[in-house]
């Protein structure tokens, strides 16, 4: 639907396994201005195909719902209807989620109790092929890998880097997706601050991350980096 002198709506389709939840859901996105739902799904096999008849932009993706579950749709939406977006919402904030959903394709990531300005904001954001992650999400992520600091792996990253990356671009996304502040990063490789920065800005041309957060799904999406993990 496109309203007179405007751009057209964002066209959302929204799938949770919980019909109060999805009502709700519904409900909201409905009330934001140039939004509409043009359906909902109660699983992922139900949302691929109001998908596929429908074309969404956005879909707002629950993870965890009986048989095909949202990060198993989230990486058959990639592959079928690559223009649709993903925007995860779910109830969970964890390893086991977090990244399989970022390396499925998904483009943002919200918990449940996300208010409806930052639902808005990141359908938005979303839909402008702009990566939006929940703030405690990243917190989470960045506390993963940073309860210690990561070594680049031996030998393994000089083989069939992404985007076309140096093995030094490669280690400074490692090292940025863990956390590390572009000082940090100077003083660990022994270079200067502006070395890093030129690296950095490199790194968004090659992966066409607009901003860090970006860069840190990209790293994580491609295996670049990944949580540390207690021993």
């Amino acid at each position: 639907m496109t309203t007179s002198g405007q751009q057209p709506s964002i066209r959302v389709l929204i799938a949770d396994d919980q019909r109060v939840v999805r009502d709700g859901l519904s409900m909201l996105v409905a009330l934001i201005d140039g939004v509409e739902v043009v359906g909902t799904a109660s699983d992922g096999s139900e949302a691929l195909a109001l998908a596929e008849a429908h074309h969404p932009d956005v879909v707002l993706m629950d993870l965890r719902m009986p048989g095909t579950d949202g990060i198993a749709a989230t990486g058959q939406l990639r592959q079928r209807i690559p223009a649709t977006r993903v925007l995860v919402l779910t109830t969970y904030a964890d390893d086991a989620t977090i990244l399989p959903a970022l390396r499925a394709g998904a483009l943002g990531y919200l918990t449940k109790d996300a208010s409806a300005e930052q639902i808005e904001a990141a359908i938005r954001a979303v839909h402008a092929g702009q990566t939006h992650l929940d703030p405690a999400v990243q917190e989470h992520l960045v506390a993963a890998v940073t309860s210690r600091a990561p070594d680049p792996p031996e030998g393994g990253i000089h083989q069939q880097l992404p985007a076309g990356l140096t093995t030094r671009e490669a280690e400074v996304l490692a090292l940025l997706a863990s956390g590390l502040s572009n000082a940090e990063i100077a003083q660990r490789l022994f270079v200067s601050n502006a070395t890093v920065k030129t690296h950095i800005n490199r790194i968004f041309a090659k992966t066409g991350a607009r901003d860090r957060a970006q860069a840190v799904r990209y790293a994580y999406q491609t295996g670049l980096a990944s949580p540390a993990t207690d021993n």
